[in-house]
């Protein structure tokens, strides 16, 4: 009884050292699983991470901030404008002006390249003037009047435009404008008049306070202004938007001029006479011929005064400009 008891102690004694001989051993393939399926993934994700880190470099992530935006490609933004200048004739200008930029300054600014000539105008130039002086000349008083009037004008300009408000709606067409012109005025004409209190009530004209005329009633004397000038120019304007790039543009300035317009006048001595005495005399001799210089430069002189007072030659423009 005794032995059976020991051994049955025995028995019992040996199955738990069997029983954690199989756990340890069972326990050992779990945790060699767990390891295999710990390292598949960390593989798998080791991959995933590469695949991703490819992806992005081979395509890149787009942004608002990379996109090219079309609107600020050439040739948006350029413009071409014809119209009328009230002292250089038929105008027109090629220019930049792209409102869609980002930039706070790049769609505020614009350049123009104007220029302007009298040349294609010259008949309707003449027509005007003429219908506005007349059959009876154009009557400037002290017994003078002018006729056959011709005016001729040019300019070249480089212009930088400052839109103030940027491309806000209506407001943003308003400009600030600066620049340089290059250009001339040409104005000349006829001098004639009548002096009822002279001999016969002849055609006549008169210089300095001294009366001349020609010989057959016909006068050759003539006027002439000739205006030079170059220099910063100052002005403002607008563009009225129509309809797609169709505006309406308007400019006014001044040019600060170098000179001033410089007068001239033209008196032939043939056939001329000067009133003497109560008589006509023809300007045949030395002395007359002097004496008509003298006077001639008095008068220009008292004018050219008058003429350099102003060095501000004004400029105003409007017409159609189409902006692609």
């Amino acid at each position: 009884m005794k032995k059976l008891s020991l051994i049955a102690i025995l028995s019992i004694l040996a199955l738990p050292a069997y029983a954690t001989d199989d756990s340890n051993d069972s326990a050992a393939p779990l945790a060699e699983e767990e390891i295999t399926t710990t390292e598949t993934a960390a593989s798998e994700t080791s991959t995933t991470d590469a695949n991703d880190a490819a992806d992005e470099t081979a395509t890149p992530v787009v942004t608002d901030e990379n996109v090219t935006n079309p609107e600020i490609k050439f040739p948006h933004g350029l413009q071409i404008g014809v119209g009328l200048s009230a002292t250089s004739g038929l105008n027109g200008f090629v220019g930049y002006n792209n409102k869609h930029f980002d930039s706070f300054w790049l769609k505020r600014l614009g350049v123009r390249f104007d220029f302007a000539t009298t040349a294609p105008l010259k008949s309707a130039i003449k027509s005007g003037i003429d219908s506005i002086i007349g059959d009876e000349n154009l009557e400037l008083g002290d017994e003078l009047a002018i006729n056959d009037i011709l005016i001729k004008g040019h300019h070249f300009a480089a212009l930088v435009d400052f839109y103030p408000f940027g491309d806000t709606w209506f407001l943003g067409g308003i400009r600030i404008s600066g620049g340089y012109y290059f250009g001339n005025l040409n104005a000349s004409a006829k001098l004639t008049g009548t002096a009822d209190w002279m001999p016969d009530s002849e055609l006549a004209f008169e210089l300095n306070g001294v009366n001349y005329r020609y010989t057959g009633n016909t006068i050759n004397a003539g006027a002439e202004v000739n205006w030079d000038y170059n220099g910063p120019y100052l002005g403002a304007g607008f563009d009225l938007g129509l309809f797609a790039g169709l505006k309406i543009y308007f400019d006014a300035g001044v040019v600060f001029a170098n000179r001033a317009a410089q007068l001239g006048l033209d008196v032939p001595l043939d056939g001329l006479q000067v009133f003497k005495n109560g008589t006509w005399v023809p300007v045949a001799n030395d002395m007359l011929v002097n004496e008509l210089e003298q006077v001639k430069a008095e008068a220009q002189a008292d004018a050219q005064d008058e003429l350099n007072k102003f060095k501000f030659y004004p400029m105003v423009k409007i017409g159609f400009m189409y902006r692609f």
